[in-house]
């Protein structure tokens, strides 16, 4: 009888429809966190019962990239530092073309004068459009979805780096005039003090646990390894655990704001559509940068110097490298549609922070994308791995590779050089 019912668990344990959910223990856990950030907020917020800000806003976050030094090999790393197309495609697409995009609906629904979306949700909207890609998310997304991982790494570095002086210049541009002139923060103190704390956050959360990891991985191998083996013998997925604090804190947080009891229901039933359809929105137009269809179709056939003419030559060069491989697309996709929670929330406060009595009507906007983005993002996760599955070597590592039998050309090329005129 006992068999009959361990062999029944273990049949349900495995039914497809189970198989499924489990995949989706993230989506699970998240929700739970929700409700525990809702009545009880003050335990994760910033500045509550565990100092949020520094136990998870600096921990958490620090802990991903300390475990992401320690996985990546240096000399990938930095040919991923080295790839700036891609660093000019998500930077386009993250500062620039959201912003635009959302700026757009922004006026269209500020002159549609509906009282019940509050225009301060519209200016924490704009605001959330011009943040950097997010910290946490898009390098755990990117390695479940195995995609590249490295460069995951090496756009939020840069990304919230530059996001500092970009996102403040563009907030700036958008309500200067028009509008959500009413919206500009006009705090020069403000934006000036953002600098600092901008800084001291990405080099204490990500620069400084990158470069200990490295030291780790390559002064003290036996350590990183058995720490790898032990976090893949359990199937401990850190990276993972550590964005869902991070998202609990971002609730908790905007709950004890009472950012969501600012402003009508309606408004907030609005901003979920509203964020889910232009995620999709903005990670399909990721899709297309990151893989223009004409490309293939402009240059089927690699060039050979001396047979191609010179212009479909240097063409084939300079455009060619646009059409990315699958596991770079997979970043430029999760880094490019996504928004920083924990980096916009303080770009909100330090410039808006003579604005108290709105502050929460503009976080909200910047919550609910964040839990969205994450949320449709590991949707995703399983298409985009299986899609990516069939894309082997390793491409960074034959870009590496080919440095060096470039550079291994070279210097057999220089020393026949010079044999023939010794000769």
């Amino acid at each position: 009888m006992m068999d009959c019912n361990k062999n029944l668990w273990i049949k349900i344990w495995n039914h497809p429809i189970v198989t499924y959910l489990k995949t989706q223990w993230f989506t699970f856990c998240l929700a739970i966190f929700i409700i525990i950030a809702r009545f009880a907020p003050n335990f994760a917020a910033n500045g509550g019962l565990i100092k949020a800000q520094y136990t998870i806003g600096y921990g958490a976050v620090a802990w991903i990239f300390l475990q992401s030094g320690i996985s990546m090999k240096t000399s990938k790393l930095l040919v991923n530092m080295g790839n700036w197309r891609a660093h000019l495609v998500i930077f386009i697409m993250s500062f620039l073309i959201t912003s635009s995009i959302i700026y757009g609906f922004c006026c269209a629904i500020k002159a549609s004068n509906n009282h019940n979306i509050d225009e301060w949700v519209l200016v924490g909207l704009l605001v959330t459009a011009t943040c950097p890609t997010t910290v946490a998310s898009n390098v755990v997304l990117t390695t479940n979805a195995g995609g590249n991982e490295l460069l995951s790494v090496c756009e939020v570095f840069l990304g919230n780096t530059l996001g500092a002086f970009i996102t403040p210049a563009l907030v700036q541009m958008y309500t200067r005039s028009g509008p959500f002139q009413f919206g500009n923060p006009a705090g020069a103190q403000g934006i000036a003090a953002l600098y600092g704390r901008v800084m001291k956050q990405v080099g204490l959360t990500v620069f400084l646990p990158l470069l200990v990891g490295q030291l780790i991985q390559n002064f003290l191998p036996k350590i990183s390894e058995a720490y790898l083996n032990f976090l893949k013998r359990y199937h401990i997925k850190i990276g993972t655990i550590m964005l869902l604090l991070v998202m609990f804190s971002s609730f908790s947080t905007a709950f004890k704001q009472g950012a969501f009891t600012s402003v009508p229901h309606v408004c907030i039933i609005f901003l979920c559509f509203f964020n889910f359809g232009v995620y999709v929105f903005f990670t399909g137009i990721c899709f297309v940068f990151a893989r223009p269809f004409f490309i293939p179709m402009l240059f089927p056939t690699e060039p050979i110097y001396g047979e191609s003419s010179k212009t479909y030559y240097y063409s084939y060069k300079i455009f060619k490298p646009f059409y990315y491989c699958k596991r770079d697309s997979i970043c430029i996709m999760f880094c490019g549609a996504s928004k920083t929670a924990a980096l916009g929330v303080s770009l909100i406060t330090s410039q808006y922070a003579n604005d108290n009595d709105n502050l929460g009507k503009l976080l909200v906007p910047l919550v609910l994308y964040q839990s969205q983005q994450v949320i449709t993002a590991s949707l995703f996760v399983p298409l985009l791995k299986k899609w990516c599955s069939d894309e082997q070597p390793d491409v960074v590592e034959l870009q590496s590779r080919e440095y060096d039998i470039e550079n291994k050309l070279s210097k057999v090329e220089e020393t026949a050089t010079t044999n023939s005129m010794e000769s």
